[in-house]
């Protein structure tokens, strides 16, 4: 049999409260077919009510795991070398919509405070008035035929922006919000990983003591 493992690991993982994770959840395989069934129902841990809604499982624990039941296999670890784990109820984030309403409306009328600010810091009404006034050699007091196509290339621009047409991407190419969402995800998940070290470091350093 073959007893070398090639393993990466996942990088966040959902699962509900008190279940029990095994190797196939946290982790993609790929080994001779019999041993890879057997490794993917291999048990790491329980969750439990204290461990809080997140938690960390380390690639030394996977291996460790690992050579206590198959102490001849050899072990290929790349990627990531930690999971992130959430426990949430029925083992899926459920988006909350009263939150994302608040959060829509705050962002459309801030946006609109903004835009309109600005407008009113360069005096945007005097600026199409002169530039209409050079362009007919008239002064108009509402220049509509400058308005107008100026509001419509506003719009346009921010969906060129945000590469979204409704749930349609233009290309795809990541917008700027979904980079700064993934960067910002990308931050939690590590003050979240580092603080699960410290916790541990932490725990390990009492049990010495005591």
């Amino acid at each position: 049999m073959d007893q070398t493992i090639y393993l990466r690991l996942r990088r966040r993982i959902v699962v509900p409260p008190e279940a029990e994770i095994t190797l196939g959840d946290v982790a993609v395989l790929e080994t001779g077919p019999a041993l890879k069934e057997r490794l993917a129902s291999l048990p790491l841990l329980r969750v439990k009510p204290a461990d809080g809604s997140l938690l960390v499982i380390d690639m030394l624990l996977i291996v460790r795991k690992i050579r206590e039941a198959w102490p001849d296999a050899v072990v290929e670890t790349f990627g990531e070398p930690h999971v992130l784990v959430e426990v949430a109820d029925g083992g899926k984030v459920k988006p909350r919509r009263a939150l994302l309403v608040v959060a829509w409306l705050v962002l459309f009328f801030g946006s609109g405070m903004t835009i309109i600010n600005f407008h009113a810091d360069v005096d945007m009404p005097e600026v199409q008035k002169r530039i209409t006034e050079l362009m007919t050699g008239k002064r108009e007091w509402h220049p509509w035929l400058f308005q107008i196509p100026y509001s419509l290339g506003l719009g346009l621009g921010m969906l060129l922006f945000f590469n979204r047409l409704f749930r349609r991407r233009l290309n795809d190419e990541p917008n700027p919000l979904e980079v700064e969402m993934f960067m910002y995800q990308e931050n939690v998940n590590h003050y979240v990983i580092t603080e699960e070290y410290r916790k541990q470091h932490d725990a390990e350093g009492g049990r010495r003591r005591a």
